[in-house]
């Protein structure tokens, strides 16, 4: 029996669906290929935007960097210039503290010269009352029977000379009871009236002799104004007298080094047991400056260590 085959369907459903799935297929393509053909597009024009953002953004940034370099710079600037007031401020404030120093020293020398100048006063008013000698006046020992004042006759003191003269006379008031006197001038040149060696008489008569013949004293004729030669003198012509007294007026020192100066007065001043031979005191009077140029200080400097190391005192007037 001869056996029958089943007819094929060429257009059966799953031909059918085939079909369909491959049409759907190039349908999805060409969609695709569209939607990727503009998005292409669309991301370049992205990208350019971005890149450009991104370019200003660098240039903002450099500009900045700029300016912040600009800052810092001119941020060190003044941190220097405030490192460097405040240096100045520092060192202004020590000055301060430093002048405020001085002033009070010399405040408190003033203070001590003024009770010693009120003790002299009292002491010159009294001179002529006191029935017994006085060892001390005004912190100056008075206990010694001969006295030499050694003036400067520079021409800085023509000024001052009626203080000068003034002064002299209160440190002779000073010694009421003295065996004599001398007046010599800072180049050791005596007084007129009395030649070298000899001694004035300690009479009332012979101190206003004395005085009165210093108004007329011959000023800056050989005079270097310095005191040295004068105190060399006294002490190697008047060096043998006994209880002996120099007083140094003057008001500059144009002489030669201090060390030397001091070891010529102390080895003249200082006998063969090692004994002091006179004390020596000074009085330092303040020059006018702007006429003559005088500089007190180099003589105060000399003379302060002169009567330290011989027993005397120094007054600055």
């Amino acid at each position: 029996m001869k056996k029958t085959r089943t007819p094929i369907e060429v257009f059966s459903l799953s031909f059918l669906d085939i079909i369909s799935c491959a049409f759907g297929a190039v349908i999805m393509l060409i969609l695709l290929a569209k939607n990727g053909d503009e998005g292409e597009f669309n991301d370049t024009s992205e990208i350019a935007g971005m890149l450009n953002a991104v370019n200003r953004a660098q240039m903002s940034l450099s500009e900045l960097q700029g300016a912040l370099s600009i800052k810092l710079e001119e941020l060190k600037h003044a941190q220097a210039s405030v490192a460097s007031v405040s240096e100045q401020a520092k060192n202004l404030e020590t000055e301060v503290a430093r002048a405020q120093n001085d002033v009070q020293s010399l405040n408190d020398q003033a203070s001590g010269l003024k009770v010693i100048k009120v003790e002299q006063e009292r002491a010159a008013i009294n001179a002529g009352k006191a029935k017994e000698r006085v060892d001390e006046v005004g912190g100056i020992p008075v206990d010694s029977d001969y006295v030499i004042f050694i003036v400067d006759t520079s021409g800085s003191m023509k000024n001052m000379w009626r203080k000068v003269m003034d002064t002299l006379s209160e440190t002779l008031n000073n010694h009421p009871e003295i065996k004599g006197f001398q007046i010599l001038s800072d180049n050791g040149d005596p007084l007129p009236g009395v030649k070298l060696g000899d001694w004035r008489k300690d009479t009332p008569v012979q101190r206003r002799l004395a005085l009165s013949t210093m108004m007329s004293w011959n000023f800056a004729g050989s005079s270097n104004s310095s005191p040295v030669e004068g105190i060399e003198t006294a002490l190697r012509t008047y060096g043998r007298s006994k209880s002996l007294a120099l007083y140094v007026f003057g008001d500059d020192y144009n002489g030669s080094s201090f060390d030397k100066t001091l070891e010529n007065i102390n080895r003249l001043n200082t006998d063969k047991q090692g004994n002091k031979i006179a004390r020596i005191h000074a009085v330092g009077f303040k020059p006018n400056r702007i006429q003559y140029g005088g500089e007190p200080l180099m003589f105060s400097t000399v003379m302060r260590e002169v009567t330290r190391q011989n027993n005397g005192t120094f007054l600055a007037l």
